[in-house]
């Protein structure tokens, strides 16, 4: 006996006002990805520009204006940026990231590559990983010179970190990963803020917003169809037979978690894993938002803490 018919227009998840995925279609309702512009205001203190990497992966650069006439020996660190969304929302190119990325290069006096990766559930995970790797490639390869003028006169790419909020962390975290695995592609640090981790054990933060975290284990499996659950290791980087973190191709970590976000004790228990495993001899830190929620800092900006975070991850990429 054949099975039921599946109706087209049943809802697989929502999570309104932004977003929500039928069977045969997603709709994204307006603000959910308010696109903004680069900076082309020469009185702006960070300049921004758009670059097309390749048909399916562009990026927005972000430069200290007052560095655009500096000696080109006056070169400075490149944070390749992976945006957060849970893998089907936002952009490099949406307001609220703009609108960070601007205050925090100008803060940190860094050079930003923030990725456009395609997004699921139209294109499943691990589309945005295969779309980052291409992107960061792209950044490297400018190594020996290349198309973009701000990466070939003012990057250093001895001092080159990956970084990311939420899914970004994610995605960071896996490039970094892949760098130490395929091409042994020396990074000086990563950036981890408010890690998009699950797994199928209890931790305590799992506690603090029974419904949102049921929200992020179903949009998981939205946004990786064919994942095997919360112990995959793409979304459980220490599930049992997951790589082992020996494999991150970097030196440093800082790992940004928020004391009122579901999601913090993973990014705890990721920075132990850290400190604990054998093989990884690099340096973790670890920095904690006191009475903040998940992704704080994109929305409260001006807040103390917001600030502080800022700060230091300012501090972590100079040093």
């Amino acid at each position: 006996m054949a099975p039921p018919a599946v109706a087209d227009d049943e809802i697989v998840y929502e999570s309104m006002p932004r977003l929500r995925v039928y069977r045969n279609r997603v709709e994204r309702y307006p603000g959910a990805d308010d696109f903004v512009a680069a900076s082309a205001d020469d009185a702006a203190v960070v300049a921004s520009r758009d670059t097309t990497i390749s048909a399916r992966v562009s990026a927005r650069l972000y430069l200290p204006r007052a560095r655009l006439d500096a000696s080109p020996a006056a070169k400075l660190p490149v944070l390749v940026y992976y945006h957060g969304g849970g893998f089907c929302l936002c952009s490099a190119f949406d307001s609220t990231h703009h609108a960070y990325l601007n205050r925090f290069a100008a803060l940190a006096d860094v050079l930003v590559v923030s990725v456009e990766y395609r997004l699921a559930p139209e294109h499943p995970v691990p589309s945005a990983y295969a779309d980052s790797w291409e992107a960061l490639a792209w950044v490297v390869s400018h190594r020996a010179g290349g198309d973009e003028p701000w990466l070939t006169d003012h990057a250093d790419f001895s001092r080159l970190y990956l970084g990311g909020d939420s899914a970004g962390a994610n995605i960071a975290h896996h490039m970094a990963m892949r760098s130490g695995v395929e091409e042994g592609l020396a990074l000086r640090g990563l950036v981890l803020i408010h890690p998009y981790f699950l797994g199928s054990d209890e931790v305590a933060s799992d506690g603090l917003d029974r419904a949102a975290r049921e929200r992020l284990g179903r949009l998981w499996r939205v946004a990786c169809p064919d994942t095997a659950g919360e112990d995959d290791p793409l979304i459980n980087p220490l599930a049992a037979g997951a790589p082992g973190l020996e494999a991150l191709a970097c030196g440093r970590v800082l790992v940004c978690v928020a004391e009122d976000d579901v999601l913090r004790d993973r990014g705890k228990a990721y920075y132990d894993r850290l400190l604990g495993t054998g093989g990884w001899r690099g340096e973790a830190e670890m920095w904690q938002a006191r009475g903040k929620g998940h992704r704080f800092h994109l929305f409260d900006t001006s807040c103390s803490e917001a600030v502080a975070q800022d700060k230091a991850i300012s501090v972590f990429l100079n040093v």
